[in-house]
């Protein structure tokens, strides 16, 4: 019976990710990349200057 809630909480959060147009999507799929990318390191660093650096390129 929870688990109805739950799928409708998730649907509601990837709402945005799935209507925005499609550069926006494969913004937020790079940034999720290189989050997964940092995920190993006992230390992640520099995740903002990745993010930054992709967001540079994405946008002209």
């Amino acid at each position: 019976m929870g688990g109805v809630s739950n799928e409708a909480s998730l649907n509601d959060v990837q709402q945005p990710i799935t209507d925005a147009p499609a550069e926006v999507r494969q913004i937020i799929e790079r940034v999720l990349q290189a989050e997964k990318d940092k995920l190993y390191m006992k230390n992640p660093r520099h995740i903002n200057d990745d993010i930054l650096a992709i967001v540079k390129e994405a946008v002209p």
